[in-house]
């Protein structure tokens, strides 16, 4: 398993990462940096880019990665680079997401894992990783990095979501 960076040579194969969702029922892709809602793989890729150095008072800078095993993308995965107070309780530093022919295989933790390793080269010294209360499988790859639960906050629309932090 590893973490690369997106680029123009993954396009069909991440086009075909977002179809599966989409045929699996799925309209949301965790961890992806808006793959989902893109209208072009190349729109996409700019803004990636330009989230690496993004500052605003709503936006931090974050990295995008695909987690590739043998080849294929098996998940995205985000980074972000610092909290902002919106961050601070519910998004975390880490979000990510397996695709659904993959998931119960493990990738995710692999995925974790490797994400804490950049987050230590970035300085996070303590690591947020959050997921909604009801996803067993996210909140067991949380734990099996060592993640320690803190607290559930409760979105406006009622989702419960648990959060855990991971000493780096």
């Amino acid at each position: 398993m590893e973490l690369i960076f997106p680029t123009e040579k993954h396009k069909q194969a991440a086009l075909d990462f977002r179809q599966e969702h989409f045929d699996n029922g799925e309209t949301t892709i965790s961890g992806d940096g808006g793959l989902d809602k893109a209208r072009t793989y190349e729109e996409w890729l700019e803004k990636i880019e330009a989230d690496v150095t993004r500052e605003s008072d709503e936006l931090v800078p974050a990295t995008q990665y695909f987690g590739i095993k043998d080849g294929r993308i098996v998940g995205t995965l985000q980074i972000r680079h610092r909290l902002n107070e919106y961050l601070t309780k519910i998004g975390g530093h880490i979000g990510y997401g397996v695709r659904p022919t993959e998931r119960r295989k493990g990738y995710a933790t692999q995925m974790l894992s490797l994400a804490l390793e950049k987050c230590r080269e970035l300085g996070v010294r303590r690591a947020l990783v959050t997921c909604n209360d009801d996803n067993i499988g996210s909140e067991k790859t949380i734990l099996n990095n060592g993640g320690v639960y803190e607290s559930e906050i409760t979105e406006d629309d009622g989702t419960v979501v648990k959060r855990f932090w991971i000493a780096l």
